[in-house]
């Protein structure tokens, strides 16, 4: 029987009808495969092995007690067949230190995703950078007056930190804005951060802030569009955004054609692309979620054709070893 364990922010709180994590270990159930949950605490290296706690769990998204612990032990992570890597960012120091410990494991013919070497390499945000073609005129900086030049130019723009998710701490800049320069220093805490600064689309009034899901560099073929609601320009659905499933348009397919061999040269099997109007924003690595808000209305599982390709290259993994 294959074995898949998870690492995850903690499971009691999530949202079982919605959480990605969550639905990917009910595909793995569903295929009769035994499912373990554990946190990055709970993975440690010792004497050349890299041991976890693990819980293995019994599923049920219906349930108010959507999970039931069926044993607990401590074995060498190297026990599993496939490690589905979905914590949450920020990627700071405990972070880096799990994909150094996940590479002792990878080395063993365990099936990671995404690449432990792959998760350290790409900033959701700056990897972008890799793919101009594909992008709205964007800044990188910390430099305070190179920042508010770029916002000159170009008049309206947005800026982000290089580390958040959901739509957290984003906001748009404007030259005639009397808080231009506050935002700024907050932003880049006072110069001592690099931000991304990024021409503001408009198009994401009308067609949103799409989320198209790459599996082994091929694009699924419905998205989740994340309209703004009117008293904000931000689509993510934690910051307010209202989400409808779309079908992808030539322009979307392009760009993932643009990034898809890139991303599975890396490792990067699981990836969630954000697309506004014609440009790519973001490429998320890290835990790619709004798997289950596709599937609802259009009866395409995500989750289903991560774990058809899982499946496969165990396969490839088994005929290596």
């Amino acid at each position: 029987m294959r074995k898949v364990a998870v690492i995850m922010d903690p499971i009691e709180n999530i949202n079982a009808l919605s959480d990605t994590s969550f639905a990917l270990m009910l595909e793995a159930q569903a295929r009769d495969w035994e499912v373990y949950y554990l946190q990055t605490k709970d993975i440690w290296l010792q004497e050349g092995i890299v041991w976890g706690h693990l819980l293995q769990l019994k599923l049920n998204k219906h349930s108010e007690q959507y999970f039931e612990i069926l044993n607990d032990i401590i074995q060498p992570l190297t026990e599993m067949d496939c490690i589905l890597v979905r914590k949450d960012p920020p990627f700071d120091s405990e972070y880096l230190y799990l994909t150094h410990l996940l590479e002792h494991v990878e080395v063993q013919d365990v099936l990671i995703i995404n690449r432990p070497i792959a998760l350290r390499n790409a900033n959701e945000k700056l990897f972008t950078s890799w793919f101009p073609q594909c992008c709205p005129k964007t800044l990188v900086s910390s430099n305070h007056e190179v920042i508010t030049e770029f916002v000159e130019h170009y008049e309206t723009c947005v800026i982000k930190p290089l580390d958040g998710l959901g739509g957290r701490s984003i906001f748009k800049l404007e030259i005639n804005d009397p808080n231009l320069n506050s935002i700024i220093e907050s932003v880049t805490q006072r110069g001592t951060e690099h931000v991304m600064v990024q021409e503001f689309i408009p198009a994401i009034a009308e067609v949103g802030d799409k989320r198209i899901f790459l599996i082994n560099g091929k694009a699924a073929p419905f998205a989740l569009a994340r309209i703004p609601a009117t008293d904000d320009f931000r689509g993510n659905l934690a910051a307010g955004g209202n989400g409808t499933v779309v079908e992808l348009n030539d322009r979307d397919y392009w760009i993932a054609e643009q990034i898809g061999a890139s991303l599975v040269e890396q490792g990067l099997y699981f990836v969630g692309i954000d697309v506004i109007g014609d440009y790519l924003t973001e490429i998320n690595v890290t835990s790619p979620s709004l798997a289950p808000e596709i599937e609802g209305p259009t009866g395409f599982n995500v989750c289903e054709k991560l774990f058809d390709f899982i499946e496969i290259e165990l396969g490839a993994v088994g005929n290596r070893s």
